[in-house]
């Protein structure tokens, strides 16, 4: 299966212009697969064009042309794009919007079957995998359903946060809520990557990359602390398999 995917956990880090963290690697990605013009999805966010102008900036700035997907015919966008740079903002209006413009097998087959770049952020992030069921945001809209575009087969959570233990907050924190969540049947992994890490893959190898680590949580053991650097290939692997 051909893959080349970064999943940003944010576009935005403290100290860091937007997407600025991730500049080295959105390059990399893009100057290896000679891509001049990226496809940017906005649909997370409502006033596209704003979301547009503002991409535009950094990606312009690393001497890429920037195409908005509202402004043509998507389908037909999707299927000439060289790569494909999806927003951040509400994961349910962005994955509701795919699906209603029928994009998310289109996408899937140029990402999987055609092996271009896919560059995700937040909520892009979220939809690159198996179902956004981990997202932290709020369901403002309803998609027909949580299944996503399963470019990976496990579940990602951006902006993952530890608990603080000098918090007076007495309310679930984020790893009771993900533990919760394994509790079903839906999925044995997922993956929370703290504000600033980056995931990349690569046909079959999956890398953490950026400037912080991520917390791996698998249905029937301890969560694991993955430092930057790490190689979680074995993530690929099938739910099936993840269980033994």
């Amino acid at each position: 299966m051909l893959r080349q995917i970064l999943l940003l956990s944010s576009s935005k880090v403290h100290g860091h212009e937007f997407l600025e963290y991730a500049a080295n690697d959105i390059c990399e990605v893009l100057n290896g697969n000679k891509v001049s013009t990226v496809l940017f999805i906005p649909y997370a966010l409502s006033d596209h064009d704003a979301y547009l102008k503002k991409v535009e900036i950094p990606f312009k700035k690393w001497g890429y042309c920037v195409e908005g997907i509202h402004k043509v015919n998507p389908l037909e966008a999707v299927e000439k794009a060289e790569a494909i740079f999806v927003g951040g903002g509400n994961t349910f209006r962005l994955l509701k919007t795919l699906y209603d413009l029928n994009l998310v097998k289109a996408i899937a087959k140029k990402v999987l079957k055609d092996g271009i770049p896919y560059i995700g952020t937040s909520a892009g992030t979220n939809v690159a995998t198996r179902s956004i069921h981990t997202t932290n945001d709020m369901p403002i809209v309803y998609p027909p359903t949580f299944e996503a575009l399963n470019l990976v087969p496990f579940n990602i959570n951006p902006h993952y946060l530890d608990a603080d233990p000098n918090s007076k907050h007495k309310g679930e924190t984020r790893e009771e809520r993900i533990l919760q969540y394994l509790e079903e049947k839906e999925s044995n992994t997922v993956l929370g990557l703290h504000e600033g890490s980056t995931l990349y893959i690569k046909d079959n190898t999956v890398i953490l990359k950026g400037l912080k680590g991520a917390r791996l949580f698998i249905k029937g053991k301890d969560p694991l602390e993955i430092d930057v650097g790490s190689n979680l290939s074995y993530l690929l692997k099938t739910e099936e398999n993840m269980k033994t």
